[in-house]
């Protein structure tokens, strides 16, 4: 019973830095991950590597599903029914090799793997990890199927010859080659914007913060290094990005924004109708909204929304006492279908590219007066429309890409699924104490009490309750129409099934995994990659389509010889600040 109370001890007492600040407690908080089974430990390890490289979403989903993948195929050598992903040569190992200990050994150098590959920048903390804390040591490394460290090297190995040729441009830094620009630029006059599409923002750079200088160039100058930058569109080629088991990019595309013009030419009410309930979210925004916002925003130097749902799967597995065979199969569906949300959302922003509510409001009520919230510590006022702002901190105003639709809605819609699937009950029961004036947008100063004046709890009852909060967060906080987190929302929802039961197929074994035309040979070593190869193909694969079955839970798949362990009740905090290093996206 009490590994069953040891959850909630936990979620109301530990620190984290999701959302707002690091003083924010609930979720599962970084370092408590080494509470629970190895796999916990390296997923704390992925998103740790998440935010001290400032990833976008987009490539922290793949990472987040590269590295669980390789988990996921290590630990299925040692299932009786599971099948990997990818032929890897790894054969089914024998019931004696069962063991906690070599599951444990597998897992982690699958995971040492890929994510030395990943984040080139971090293998430091990666080896440390490997060492340090686990004991074993990387030069271990070999292809022999036969030890527990070769299946590991064995199945990360495939997934990321795999992955280098999926489309995500690895190893030429994630640069875009589909020759995107925007319809917009940065400085385009606010008469003259296509009220439709996306426009690039100038905002500050980590230099420009540290200098005090304005959110926006004064009047007169351009935006220019080292204070300032022109926002690059993240990764608009990313529904090229081979699935998991979406059958196309636009499988579960939305039926798309509305537009300005309707289908007579006139202008449309939707369209308007949209941008004024936006200010009505601003003028009304009370304490509530002001918390709910920030605590969703995972923007840049956060785990990011994917991260957000991982340290949600984190809690879970410490209150149901996961095994490490649980918590291999828990993390590879949820991460697969975040890779999958990420194409999904994606596939529609680079098809209508559309426009932010920033520049929406601007460009609608330019020259006019509206009433709305008047920026930090202001409330409600009644300001210039070309002033309009979001509530969100001066320095990250807008997203880096177009509007529709949501991503945060859509990663949050498959998560939900997702984990409703592999509990078998989606019952989620999580509360997070918002401590009073902890606010990045409005916090306490000697004359103001910040944001929220009192502490404010945030709760979910379910899975799918979290995720409609997180879709609707994104309207308080002025960056999402109703109509972008509405659609993306149910889209997310059937991302989420459909991969939940693609990842029912490996754990049953009926899954054929996806053949190598390659052997590869060569042992993980501690050098960083220096290859920069583009990928040589970006087609989606067409032989993945998933059942339509997804109401069966997870086969139970644990030998007789596999020890659960609960988490125990003393748990090592990470340290709540983090160093971060200039953003690759």
């Amino acid at each position: 019973m009490a590994a069953r109370k040891f959850p909630i001890i936990f979620a109301v007492l530990l620190a984290v830095s999701v959302g707002v600040t690091a003083a924010r407690v609930g979720v599962a908080p970084a370092g408590a991950a080494t509470d629970g089974s190895v796999v916990l430990a390296w997923n704390q390890q992925v998103l740790d590597a998440i935010v001290a490289t400032k990833t976008g979403p987009t490539i922290a989903a793949r990472a987040l599903a590269v590295v669980h993948t390789a988990i996921y195929d290590a630990w299925a050598a040692y299932d009786p029914v599971a099948v990997p992903t990818i032929a890897n040569g790894n054969s089914r190992r024998p019931p004696a090799q069962r063991t906690l200990d070599n599951k444990n050994k597998a897992v982690s150098f699958a995971a040492y793997a890929a994510l030395f590959d990943l984040f080139p920048t971090q293998q430091d903390a990666f080896y440390r990890q490997m060492t340090t804390t686990l004991g074993y040591d990387p030069a271990d490394a070999s292809p022999d199927p036969t030890t527990p460290q070769g299946v590991g090297t064995l199945a990360a190995q495939a997934v990321l010859a795999f992955r280098h040729q999926d489309g995500a441009n690895q190893l030429n830094n994630y640069a875009d080659y589909t020759g995107y620009k925007s319809a917009n630029s940065w400085n385009t006059p606010l008469e003259d914007i296509d009220p439709d599409h996306w426009q690039p923002l100038c905002v500050l750079t980590d230099a420009g913060v540290k200098n005090g200088m304005p959110p926006t160039p004064p009047a007169g100058s351009t935006c220019e290094a080292p204070y300032y930058k022109v926002q690059t569109f993240l990764t608009p080629f990313w529904a090229k990005v081979k699935p998991f088991a979406l059958t196309k990019p636009d499988q579960f595309r939305p039926p798309g924004p509305y537009t300005y013009l309707g289908a007579d030419g006139k202008p449309s009410g939707q369209y308007v109708g949209q941008i004024d309930k936006m200010t009505q979210y601003s003028k009304q925004l009370d304490d509530f909204r002001k918390t709910t916002a920030e605590y969703w925003e995972d923007g840049p130097g956060t785990v990011t929304p994917p991260g957000h749902w991982n340290q949600f799967a984190q809690w879970v597995a410490a209150r149901d006492a996961n095994s490490v065979d649980k918590d291999a199969r828990m993390f590879f569906a949820l991460n697969n279908a975040m890779l999958d949300a990420s194409i999904s959302a994606w596939d529609g922003k680079r098809r209508w590219d559309s426009i932010r509510p920033i520049c929406a409001v601007r460009w609608l009520y330019r020259g006019k007066v509206i009433q709305a919230w008047g920026g930090p510590y202001k409330g409600p006022s009644y300001i210039k429309g070309e002033d309009w702002i979001p509530y969100r901190p001066p320095t990250d105003p807008a997203p880096p890409f177009g509007e529709y639709a949501s991503g945060h809605s859509t990663f949050s819609g498959a998560a939900a699924e997702v984990l409703t699937g592999f509990t078998g009950r989606g019952n989620f029961e999580l509360k997070v104490t918002i401590p009073a004036g902890s606010s990045k947008v409005e916090p306490k100063t000697a004359t103001q009490p910040g944001v929220p004046a009192k502490p404010i709890t945030l709760s979910w009852t379910n899975f799918r309750y979290a995720a409609e909060q997180a879709g609707l967060s994104r309207q308080y906080g002025g960056v999402h129409f109703e109509h972008g987190d509405k659609d993306a929302r149910e889209a997310g929802s059937r991302v989420g099934k459909n991969a939940w039961a693609k990842a029912l197929t490996y754990f049953n074994g009926s899954a054929v995994p996806i053949p190598t035309t390659t052997t590869t040979t060569t042992t993980t070593t501690t050098i960083a990659p220096t290859t920069t190869e583009v990928p040589t193909t970006t087609e989606a694969p067409t032989t993945t389509e998933a059942p339509t079955t997804t109401s069966e839970a997870p086969t139970t798949t644990e030998p007789s010889t596999t020890t659960t362990e609960a988490p125990t009740t003393t748990t090592t905090e990470a340290p709540t600040t983090t160093t971060e290093v200039p953003a690759t996206t």
